[in-house]
Order: C-alpha cells, then structure tokens, then sequence
C-alpha cells in the first residue's frame, strides 16, 4: 500500500519530483525519462508507470528551457517506439506462458481480455489509438504479438502512435502548461489529464454494465 501510495504521488506531483530531478541530474534527465517511457509502454509489469501526465509535465518543464526540445521529443518518441517493439517480441515469444495463471497477481487476464476487446472494436488502429489509453497502452503491444499481427503493420501503426502521443502531449505541456492558472493549479491539470486518459476506460465499463443489466432483465 505503501508503494501505491508513492506512486499515486509521484504522478500527482511530478511537477515537484521532476524539479529536484532536473536540478541534481541534468542531461542524465532524457536517460531516466528514456527508461520510463520505454518501461510503462514496453513491459507488462509496470502499466502503473506515469505516462501522459509525465509527457505534459515535460513540455511545460520544456517551455522554462529546462530540456531543448527537439531533444526531447526525439528521446521520448524512441523510447515510445522501441517500448512497444519490444513489447510485442514479449507477448509473441512468452505470451501464452505468462498468462497461464488464472490468478497471478502481476499478469491479470483482466487486463488482457479487456486489449482484446479494444482490439476487436478497433482493429490495427488499436496500437495507435491506445497510446491515450492507460493500461490498454501497455497491453496492446503485447497483444498484438500474441495474436502474430504482422510486424510491419504493428511497425507501421507504432511509429505512428509513439510520434501522435508524444508529440501532441509534450506541447500541450510546452504551450499550456505555464499558464498562470494551469501553473498554480498543476496537480488539478495532472489529475485532469489523468483523468480523460482513464475516461474510455470508465466508459467501458458502464457499458458493459449496463449491458449486463439489461440481459439479466
């Protein structure tokens, strides 16, 4: 609980955190960014990564010149690009094995029905449009080498995904996150974007509730 705990905060104050970071680590900066973005987007076992929020907190940080930006869209995008590769030699080469438990408690085949549902509803795109969803972001990569998609599709829709998620997030930070109210309200902006990146997720949900309500009826 602890843990979680941490992490909740990390996310929800990462302004902070990226501050000290920044101040004692310089250029050693992109290197630890490089490998969060690589982990919560290229290993199932860590979806709990910060990724939108840290992407908009780097473009604002971006905006003070604490990164050049061309270096950090450069860096964030591979990371992005190379993540979900790697993910899905993971899901094409050990998929099968790590889900064989019905209850393991890092490997939830919760998470993993829920990608396939994304995937049926909608198709290859899934890998570009589950980069603004937490979790199925994780997950799709994997799934994808799972079901054998073809590499140069799945190389084709990740390229495109990895630029779109952080290209688009890192200059909503840049462009708005130093505006006066947006900068002293940062942790209700994180939460926000937080929040609309879990909204199809909470969607899908009452949906599938509603659904099963109405086949009780």
């Amino acid at each position: 609980m602890e843990f979680i705990g941490f992490v909740i905060d990390v996310v929800m104050h990462i302004d902070k955190y990226l501050n000290v970071v920044i101040q004692n680590y310089g250029v050693w900066v992109y290197v630890l960014l490089f490998l969060i973005i690589f982990a919560e987007t290229g290993l199932v076992v860590t979806p709990f990564l910060p990724g939108d929020s840290l992407l908009f907190a780097v473009g604002a940080f971006a905006a003070l010149e604490s990164f050049e930006l061309p270096w950090l869209l450069s860096t964030l995008v591979a990371a992005a690009v190379i993540g979900d590769s790697v993910n899905y030699a993971i899901g094409k080469y050990f998929g099968e094995r790590l889900f064989r438990r019905k209850n393991s408690r890092i490997f939830k085949r919760e998470y993993l029905e829920k990608t396939h549902k994304f995937y049926e509803k909608h198709g290859k795109k899934t890998i570009v449009l589950a980069r603004f969803v937490p979790v199925v972001r994780t997950f799709a990569p994997f799934v994808a080498g799972l079901g054998k998609m073809c590499y140069r599709d799945f190389f084709f829709y990740n390229v495109t995904g990895g630029i779109l998620w952080v290209v688009v997030l890192v200059l909503v930070g840049y462009y708005f996150g130093n505006v006066p109210i947006v900068k002293d309200n940062f942790s209700i902006a994180i939460f926000a974007i937080v929040f609309i990146s879990c909204l199809p997720i909470v969607i899908e949900f009452w949906r599938h509730r509603i659904k099963r309500k109405d086949k009780k009826v």
